[in-house]
């Protein structure tokens, strides 16, 4: 499985295409010698996660997890953790939706470590693919996740709906696209290669 998919070259506002593929070992391996300590420096809230967990112990031994990354460059840009099965809508009770279980961009990707970043996009892109897995599944284009305290303002700018704090879930604002008809073009990604 590969996509491509646009990001904006933060330096002169280029845009440039980049691949979203499955998740590797390459890209676990890259988030911990290269994203890891830079996240620590920073104080970054996903400092902890740990990839390489995710690969080997969640996607590659629960068929309804699915992981991604975008490349560019051969460079990891971002990273995501999706469910397809288990979870349901909260905005349409009795029907299912991708459950975003991870998604992370690369440190020199986020404003508030590196400015102006090296991609922008990349948050927005791996959103973008979550919901057209929905739209494949025949989920509607529906999505949630539960955010990071730090990346609510970012999923409110994506137009996802705030459900308010999740006791269940450290008290972590649940967020949830509703329906939506789309095309994957309309996406910004190319599924032809």
């Amino acid at each position: 499985m590969q996509s491509n998919v646009r990001l904006i070259r933060g330096q002169d506002s280029i845009t440039i295409e980049a691949d979203l593929v499955e998740l590797r070992q390459k890209h676990a391996d890259e988030y911990t010698s290269r994203w890891k300590e830079q996240l620590s420096l920073h104080g970054q809230e996903d400092k902890f996660w740990d990839w390489e967990f995710k690969l080997q112990f969640v996607i590659s031994r629960q068929p309804n997890r699915e992981g991604f990354a975008i490349e560019y460059e051969d460079e990891t840009q971002g990273l995501m953790i999706i469910e397809i099965q288990m979870h349901g809508s909260r905005l349409a009770p009795g029907k299912r939706l991708v459950y975003v279980d991870g998604i992370a961009s690369a440190p020199w990707n986020r404003e508030v470590i590196q400015r102006p970043p090296k991609y922008k996009g990349v948050g927005t892109a791996l959103l973008s693919f979550a919901r057209t897995r929905s739209l494949e599944l025949g989920f509607e284009g529906r999505v949630g996740l539960h955010s990071l305290p730090g990346a609510e303002k970012f999923y409110e700018r994506q137009g996802m709906i705030d459900l308010g704090a999740d006791e269940d879930y450290d008290d972590l604002v649940y967020f949830e696209y509703g329906l939506w008809r789309s095309s994957s073009r309309r996406l910004g990604i190319d599924e032809s290669t």
